[in-house]
């Protein structure tokens, strides 16, 4: 496992684990409130935002070895196809499930909160790495 794989590995652990506690709170809360109706809400918001996050790390760890602008262009494309499978999945959802099937307000508070500790957790990983920056080299 290279360094950089380990950082990767260590940014996805400290992302998931609070995302998945704050997802299960989110998640029993959703289905005390509104059933299973909330319960589907709330579980569909958590796989979204993982998933949605996991492919970053996923793209980063392919992008390590590349140069920055290749690595930007990665980035910005990866982001804006997850934007339109978000909205494909949100546009489905909207048509073909009802809201007596699947609450929305449960899906968005708990993806609200699921964000928040994915980044909040990544954050504390990164901080947690110490990592040295590496100075650009002298021409």
């Amino acid at each position: 496992m290279s360094s950089s794989a380990g950082i990767e590995a260590k940014l996805g652990k400290g992302a998931i684990v609070p995302a998945l506690a704050v997802g299960l709170v989110g998640l029993i809360a959703s289905t005390a409130a509104k059933g299973l109706a909330g319960f589907y809400g709330a579980l569909l918001a958590q796989v979204v935002v993982v998933i949605f996050f996991a492919v970053h790390l996923l793209v980063s760890k392919a992008s390590e070895k590349m140069d920055p602008t290749t690595v930007m262009v990665l980035a910005m494309l990866s982001y804006f196809i997850k934007i339109l499978v978000l909205g494909a999945i949100f546009l489905l959802v909207l048509i073909n499930v009802s809201a007596k099937t699947l609450n929305r307000t449960c899906f968005g508070a708990v993806a609200i909160a699921v964000i928040i500790a994915w980044l909040g957790g990544e954050i504390r990983a990164f901080f947690k790495l110490r990592m040295q920056m590496p100075l650009p080299e002298k021409k």
